[in-house]
């Protein structure tokens, strides 16, 4: 039996509920991938360890691209290194794009060690644009890539 691609995974924090990504949003990125031939899974994550493990857990074999959202994370990755952010970011293989509605949130760990992103998106209050900003630029570096899916 082989691996199911799962195109594109966005791995998300904890955000108060009026700035999570909704169902409808959730729905209209998922329609935007599909219509590009791809895939796409929410994997919504409760506190710094379980997003790490997010993190840690993506394999280049069934992620082809990630959309990585701390959420109200960052303070905590930024103060606690040992939490390991930075070394699950320099180990991953699949390129990703960092997604902030708050320009105050960025994962600027102190000493820029961590793998960068192919972008940051931070639309200050508007969590959703920058979904969909982060999730064109995903879909166009794929197709330009000449990543292929076998549909």
């Amino acid at each position: 039996m082989g691996i199911t691609v799962l195109s594109i995974m966005i791995i998300q924090g904890p955000h108060a509920t009026a700035r999570s990504i909704s169902a409808e949003l959730l729905g209209q990125l998922q329609q935007l991938a599909h219509a590009a031939g791809r895939t796409l899974e929410l994997c919504p994550c409760g506190g710094l360890r379980d997003f790490v493990a997010r993190v840690r857990a993506v394999r280049s074999q069934s992620t082809e691209f990630m959309l990585l959202d701390p959420g109200e994370l960052t303070q905590e990755a930024q103060g606690h290194p040992e939490a390991g952010l930075c070394d699950a970011l320099d180990e991953l293989s699949t390129p990703y794009i960092e997604v902030h509605g708050d320009t105050a949130a960025s994962l600027e760990i102190p000493n820029g060690s961590h793998g960068a992103p192919l972008a940051t998106i931070m639309i200050n209050g508007d969590l959703g644009t920058s979904y969909q900003i982060a999730l064109g630029i995903a879909l166009r570096q794929l197709r330009e890539d000449g990543v292929a899916l076998n549909a």
